[in-house]
């Protein structure tokens, strides 16, 4: 059975989400849902409404949102627990506009090494057609990263 993670608590899937940064996490803005987060495979959905062009169809930057959250959400799986990931680059091809419901993202591994981790992530609307693809390279760190300095001006 999938494990859906939702922004109400401090993590979405492995990744800790710092107290003071829960409020601000677009993730939340765009009601995007993480469904299934295991190692090969991460998927995710984000309904349509709210996330629209003026011309009333999902916005492609709206799905670049949710491939790199899965796409991250992967990386930082394959860094492991104090490991850290960050986009490199993100390409999305969209082939056909949605105007009502959700898209779902499912992200699975294209490479992942010591350093740099690719993922393809396929985006569908409700009758399961693909919508847009996309591709994340994130590097990967398996050192700790530092706290972050609440002092810091």
């Amino acid at each position: 059975m999938a494990t859906e993670f939702t922004m109400t608590g401090p993590t979405l899937g492995p990744v800790e989400i710092h107290s003071d940064f829960r409020a601000e996490q677009l993730v939340r803005r765009m009601g995007i849902r993480v469904l299934t987060c295991r190692p090969g495979l991460v998927t995710g959905a984000m309904p349509v409404d709210g996330n629209r062009q003026p011309f009333g169809i999902l916005h492609g930057g709206a799905n670049a949102v949710l491939a790199e959250t899965l796409g991250s959400v992967a990386a930082f799986l394959h860094a492991g627990p104090d490991g850290n990931a960050a986009g490199l680059e993100l390409s999305c091809t969209h082939h056909r506009w949605v105007s009502a419901g959700t898209v779902t993202g499912t992200c699975t591994p294209l490479h992942e090494a010591q350093s740099t981790a690719t993922y393809q992530i396929i985006i569908t609307d409700d009758l399961g057609r693909r919508t847009c693809t996309a591709r994340l390279t994130c590097v990967v760190s398996r050192r700790p990263t530092p706290p972050v300095d609440q002092g810091a001006t």
